[in-house]
């Protein structure tokens, strides 16, 4: 089955019994409602050297009437997603998408008091499943094993489906916590032992805002809610985090049950300054992270979507205690490709996904493919290397213009090519972001590949010598692999002193290092 395993200090993904590296895109959120629908889009997805389609399976449609399940949609996906050379993601959207309940059935939606909905503060009802029930928690446990039985009777040989995302950016609002009656009592309670234990045994690795919350209120290890992490918003936010990844944990143990195969839990990253409520809280964010870790640990991992412009802040705050990285939904703008190629660098991620991918109008020519092609052509050589300090990434713009990284025995610093005052565009207000990856394959020996950079390098150890370039090639990786198509060592290289892809060219090259007095 496709699972995940530790590779030094990374974690790889395996399909088919080989590293596999997602080079992802998802679907936008109606598109997979009919075959029909994606009937124009799968050759867009091939066009631009996507491996791995995200695409939703809704709870409305696969169990229209209560224990009766209907599964064509699915096979159809699949099947087509085989025949175009695709894996698939799928998305459970079962209680929770983007915090509300929209696609629960017809049957749950009209029987609120069987299956009853939060409530707010002022005793209002939302569209938003209570994870204080145990019948919302029975019917969405009972619908994802069917689904997860069922694929896996369909497709285990195969493994088209190689991954699951369980709910869609769970989130608390309009209000902090859920005020249903079930959620007051439990308010009331002494916090879960299981919690306790774990803040306990992980004290010196706890995120740094909860271990805060808990000194601020005297490390105490026994006390309801308030006792132990005080008054205010942030608790409310701490307790629902907890009700909703018990929630979530026990519909994957479930699934997994039927089939388990690796799991995650997407989160709706919340927004500089607001308070818990004002976003939808208590979701997988990395400030309540070891709630959501404490609650179960059938879940594999947590996953932040972006429509957030700070890319390497949050996903540094989801890596801080080690966690592989996944992103799942990217918003497809033209940063998201240079960041795809900069996450699988720098953070060796598990594999990188633009939202709404199939909405360009010019698949061959869309940079993310082109980004991708580099990709593809490198899995095997990333993979070869992933966890052992071989790899790295830099992201670069107007405003960072400039990184400098350490690799082997070299100090390497990338700059924007438009930083080269006789670049194309060099004088342009806007700089387009660039980025590249960085691989070293032996003593000296470095891959290359990106778009819009500078490269120089200076030796770490002596600063008495000096870094040349002894060769520098273009090429391409095939099934033989790299294969050499421009020797550069003149103009390209500036005479030896540094290697170049310009902006708008996307390429691979081979540098060779060499110190001389």
């Amino acid at each position: 089955m496709p699972n995940l395993q530790k590779k030094g200090n990374k974690t790889q993904l395996i399909v088919n019994d080989k590293p596999f590296i997602i080079r992802g895109g998802e679907l936008g959120n109606s598109s997979a409602t009919s075959m029909e629908s994606m009937e124009s889009i799968w050759s867009k997805l091939t066009d631009m050297n996507l491996n791995t389609v995200l695409t939703p399976i809704y709870w409305e449609l696969i169990e229209k009437e209560e224990d009766k399940f209907d599964f064509y949609l699915v096979d159809d996906l699949i099947l087509k997603a085989r025949k175009e050379n695709l894996k698939l993601v799928f998305l459970w959207f079962g209680s929770w998408k983007n915090s509300m309940s929209s696609h629960a059935p017809a049957w749950v939606k009209l029987n609120q008091k069987k299956y009853p909905r939060i409530k707010d503060d002022k005793n209002k009802s939302h569209e938003i499943l209570t994870p204080f029930s145990e019948n919302n928690l029975k019917a969405d446990l009972n619908a994802f094993q069917k689904l997860m039985a069922h694929i896996k009777d369909f497709d285990k040989k195969d493994q088209t489906v190689i991954m699951i995302q369980v709910e869609n950016e769970i989130g608390m609002l309009p209000t902090a916590r859920d005020y249903y009656p079930l959620a007051n009592v439990a308010f009331k309670k002494e916090v879960p032992k299981e919690l306790l234990l774990y803040m306990l045994k992980n004290r010196e690795k706890l995120v740094p805002e909860f271990l805060e919350l808990w000194k601020k209120n005297g490390f105490k290890t026994s006390g309801n809610w308030e006792e132990i992490f005080g008054k205010g918003l942030q608790t409310d936010e701490i307790f629902m985090a907890w009700f909703f990844s018990k929630f979530t944990n026990a519909v994957a143990k479930a699934g997994k049950e039927s089939y388990a195969i690796p799991m995650y839990v997407n989160a709706a990253l919340n927004a500089s300054g607001k308070k818990p409520g004002e976003y939808p809280s208590a979701g997988p964010l990395p400030h309540v992270m070891d709630v959501w870790k404490a609650a179960g640990n059938t879940i594999d991992f947590l996953a932040p979507d972006f429509y957030n412009p700070n890319f390497k802040q949050w996903n540094d705050l989801f890596t801080r205690q080690g966690d592989p990285l996944f992103i799942p939904e990217h918003k497809f703008d033209a940063t998201a490709p240079f960041k795809g190629l900069y996450a699988i660098g720098h953070y060796e991620v598990i594999g990188f996904s633009p939202f709404s991918i199939e909405s360009v109008a010019d698949a061959k020519n869309e940079p993310l493919g082109k980004i991708y092609d580099m990709v593809k052509q490198l899995t095997p050589v990333i993979e070869q290397y992933k966890g052992f300090g071989k790899i790295d990434g830099v992201l670069l713009d107007k405003e960072n213009a400039v990184q400098i990284i350490t690799l082997g025995n070299y100090e390497f610093t990338f700059k924007h090519d438009y930083t080269l005052n006789w670049s194309d565009g060099a004088k342009e207000n806007v700089w387009p972001m660039s980025s590249a990856i960085i691989i070293e394959t032996a003593p000296d020996e470095f891959y290359i590949g990106g778009s819009g950079i500078v490269v120089t390098f200076k030796p770490l150890k002596n600063n008495d010598l000096n870094a040349g370039i002894l060769k520098v090639d273009q090429g391409r990786f095939d099934n033989n692999g790299w294969r050499t198509i421009r020797h550069f060592n003149g103009d390209q290289t500036h005479q030896g002193r540094h290697l170049r892809i310009a902006v708008g060219d996307y390429e691979i090259q081979k540098l060779k290092l060499y110190t001389y007095e």
